[in-house]
């Protein structure tokens, strides 16, 4: 086991470390998601299908 472990040393560092950012990135779409920001990081205005991405948010009266 610890030769294996010795072998791979790299490969293993390099995985831990993607795994980590991917993790990293994951939690932030979920946290942004949940704040209700947008997925894309542009503006509604501009976008082609701001009709239909936000539509349940016209649904609900305005506060």
């Amino acid at each position: 086991m610890l030769e294996f472990l010795k072998n791979n040393i790299g490969t293993i560092a390099v995985s831990i470390l993607l795994l980590l950012i991917v993790s990293a990135i994951i939690v932030r779409i979920v946290k942004n998601k949940k704040q209700g920001k947008s997925s894309c990081g542009c503006g509604c205005s501009s976008c082609s299908m701001k009709g239909i991405c936000h539509e349940q948010d016209r649904d609900k009266p305005q506060k």
